[in-house]
């Protein structure tokens, strides 16, 4: 028997499904983009973390970007810790990890309510680092690399001198298929990539009873991981309706609609073994999206982070950076995802009739803790090697 969830705060829900979706949509719009693979899980607690550091409008700034603005901060860490804790698996086929750190300029005087808070509503591990110490990165991408079970093995390459801080998210997500994919049936099949071209990729197929709908547009399909609390969302577009189209129809109120739109139905499915990996500097993004205030060294107020001398220089976010990686193949999944802030100065319906679901086009998947309603990863594929 599976024991139930901890209770998160519905004001954080809502707000996280808002901001997934308006993260994801800046995401796309980036120039030269193909594969996106983001967990706004990571970013979102990454910046909460930052948020109790931050002050006066630039504290309101970053309430507004994610949507907590109606919560004290009291009650914003309460659910950042109760969805960490929520997230805790005790499935014996899924494995979720979350870290976070806080990696401080040796002499950096951090506010101990700053820390204090960390540490009780993150689990933040805090360090005091010489940054000056041509072994500083190597330190810091070890602990990287240690909450991603190796998968990502770097964030930092240099430290400028005017890195003052690290506020560092780490998810690992490892999940096996309720019902895994055979082997045997897996067969090289045509891909058809967005411009026309076509590749020759292994295609899994299985078929069963799965939570299927055909939508307005695009079929879906759930494909539950371990014990069924967690699951992957595959979004395919018609034949006449491209990737980006559809992606346009990715709002948190259609989500919302098309996650009381699924039941069983016995069907096929094809799904070819993918893997990607994103890499994007999130300051234009967030700065889009509200925060600007956040990254500019005239106007950002983080007094709260560290206490500072009256004559110091401001601290505010010189960058933010989200590494992302998944991997699907017939056993399961593995999605991995650090968020690194480096601060400066429904219900089973009737049985329907049998479909038949071949993703060897673009599609959208996510990856939805379901108890919670958390989107730990989202993304879209337009080539899965």
């Amino acid at each position: 028997m599976v024991p139930e969830r901890l209770k998160v705060d519905g004001r954080w829900i809502a707000a996280s499904s808002r901001f997934t979706f308006r993260l994801y949509e800046q995401a796309l719009n980036q120039p030269g983009r193909k594969n996106v693979l983001i967990s706004p899980t990571s970013v979102m607690l990454a910046l909460a973390l930052t948020y109790n550091g931050a002050g006066g409008e630039t504290r309101r700034a970053i309430a507004i970007t994610l949507g907590l603005e109606r919560m004290s901060l009291e009650h914003v860490n309460r659910a950042a810790a109760d969805l960490m804790s929520a997230l805790s698996s005790t499935d014996s086929q899924l494995q979720l990890n979350i870290a976070n750190s806080l990696w401080a300029r040796e002499g950096l005087p951090l506010a101990p309510d700053f820390v204090e808070r960390s540490r009780e509503h993150y689990a933040a591990e805090v360090t005091s680092l010489d940054f000056s110490s041509p072994t500083a990165p190597a330190t810091i991408n070890s602990w990287v690399s240690k909450n991603t079970e190796g998968r990502i093995n770097e964030v930092v390459d240099r430290i400028d001198s005017e890195i003052v801080l690290f506020v560092i998210n780490a998810i690992y997500f490892k999940g096996q298929w309720q019902f895994p994919f055979d082997k045997e049936k897996t067969k090289d099949d045509v891909f058809r990539l967005a411009d026309g071209r076509q590749k020759k990729l292994p295609m899994m197929f299985q078929s069963g009873l799965y939570f299927y709908q055909k939508g307005k547009g695009f079929q879906a399909v759930v494909l539950p991981y371990g014990s069924g609390q967690t699951s992957m969302y595959i979004f395919l577009p018609d034949e006449n309706t491209p990737l980006d189209r559809f992606e346009r129809n990715v709002t948190p109120e259609n989500w919302e609609t098309w996650m009381r739109g699924f039941s069983f139905a016995p069907g096929e499915l094809t799904l070819p073994r993918f893997k990607i990996e994103y890499t994007a500097d999130l300051n234009d993004v967030l700065s889009s999206l509200g925060m600007g205030e956040a990254f500019d060294p005239m106007r950002a107020d983080f007094s709260e982070m560290a206490e500072l001398p009256p004559d110091a220089n401001r601290i505010f976010i010189s960058r933010i950076t989200h590494k992302a990686l998944a991997e699907v193949n017939e056993e399961g999944t593995v999605a991995v995802a650090v968020t690194a802030l480096l601060a400066g100065a429904a219900l089973p319906q009737s049985p329907q009739e049998k479909f038949v679901m071949k993703v060897d086009r673009p599609f959208f998947f996510a990856i939805r803790d379901d108890p919670t309603d958390t989107l730990l990863f989202i993304g879209s594929v337009l080539d899965p090697a």
